[in-house]
C-alpha cells in the first residue's frame, strides 16, 4: 500500500466500537467540507448539538471539519472532534494547529468507515501554524470483498495570499506520488481564480468541479464568498454526483458545502475529468 509522502507517522486507528457497520454501495462517497468555527453559531451560541444535527440530516460518509477545539477553555475543556463522533455515530479524528486556552485548536475528520491510518502534516506557518489532516479510508463493507480505499484530506488555509500559497504549494510536494485517488476538502479562505487554487490545479493535479446552485459559503447568513471547495484527484477516478452548498445558515458562520462521489476504476473514463 503506498504510503502518504513525507511526513507521514506510524499512526494507525482501529475501527472504533460501537461505529455502525456501513451497508451502503461502497463506491458511492458522500463528501462534506464544513468550518463549524468550534460551535459558534451566527446567533453568538456555542451548540455542538447543532453541527452534529445538520451533518446527520446529510448523511456524510466522510466530513472534514475546521476550526475545532480540543478541551479548551473556550469550550468548557470538552473534546469537540470526540463529541461530533459520539453524536454523528462516526470515527474521528483530531488534528492540532496549536496550543490554545489550555488545549489544541485546529481541525478534526470523521468518517463512517474504518480509517486504516491517519496524519496531520504540518505546512508553512502564516499568523498562526497550519497543518494538512490526513486519512486513509477503507470503503469496506461486509460481503464487498477486497475495499477500495481512498485519502480524505482536510485543511483550513490562513493567512495572507503568500503564506497561503505556500501551505499550498507544500500540500503539493506532499502528494506527489500518492497513488490512491484523494479528496480535498475544507475552508481554502481563497476565491476561484486566486493563485492558491490555480496552483492545486495546474501543478498538483486536483480537479475542482463546479458547484451546483449558488457557490457562496461566506458568511452563512448572506453568503458573497466562494472560499470552501472540495476538490479530486485524479479527475479521471470520479464522477460527481451532486455538489452544492447546503442552505444553512444558523449553526455557523460558514455553510457546509457536500459532494456525492462515485469511485471510478482506473480505467474508466469520465465527463468530469479536467
Amino acid at each position: 500500500m503506498v504510503k502518504f509522502a513525507a511526513a507521514l507517522a506510524a499512526l494507525l486507528v482501529a475501527a472504533g466500537p460501537g461505529v455502525a457497520q456501513v451497508e451502503d454501495d461502497p463506491d458511492i462517497v458522500r463528501v462534506l467540507a464544513y468550518n463549524v468555527k468550534h460551535g459558534l453559531g451566527m446567533d453568538g451560541r456555542v451548540d455542538l448539538e447543532r453541527i452534529a444535527s445538520v451533518i446527520r440530516s446529510l448523511e456524510p460518509d466522510v466530513v472534514t471539519l475546521q476550526e475545532i477545539d480540543s478541551v479548551t477553555t473556550r469550550t468548557s475543556l470538552e473534546d469537540q472532534a470526540a463529541r461530533l463522533g459520539e453524536l454523528t455515530g462516526m470515527r474521528a479524528v483530531f488534528g492540532g494547529f496549536m496550543s490554545y486556552r489550555g488545549g489544541q485548536y485546529g481541525m478534526a475528520l470523521l468518517s463512517r468507515y474504518p480509517i486504516v491510518e491517519w496524519a496531520n502534516h504540518r505546512l508553512p506557518d502564516g499568523a498562526e501554524p497550519r497543518s494538512a489532516l490526513a486519512a486513509r479510508i477503507e470503503l469496506l463493507r461486509p460481503g464487498y470483498g477486497e475495499a477500495p480505499q481512498l485519502v480524505v484530506v482536510g485543511v483550513h488555509l490562513y493567512a495572507t495570499a503568500e503564506e497561503r500559497l505556500a501551505q499550498a504549494r507544500r500540500m503539493v510536494e506532499l502528494f506527489a506520488n500518492e497513488e490512491t485517488p484523494v479528496v480535498l476538502a475544507g475552508d481554502f479562505n481563497s476565491l476561484p481564480q486566486s493563485p492558491v487554487i490555480q496552483l492545486l490545479e495546474d501543478e498538483g493535479g486536483w480537479f475542482r468541479p463546479a458547484k451546483m446552485g449558488q457557490p457562496f459559503t461566506f458568511p452563512a447568513d448572506m453568503p458573497e464568498r466562494e472560499i470552501d471547495f472540495i476538490m479530486l484527484r485524479p479527475g479521471d477516478r470520479f464522477a460527481v454526483r451532486e455538489h452544492r452548498v447546503v442552505e444553512e445558515t444558523l449553526a455557523s458562520d460558514h455553510r457546509p458545502v457536500l459532494m456525492e462521489l462515485e469511485l471510478l476504476p482506473a480505467d474508466v473514463p469520465t465527463e468530469t475529468a479536467p
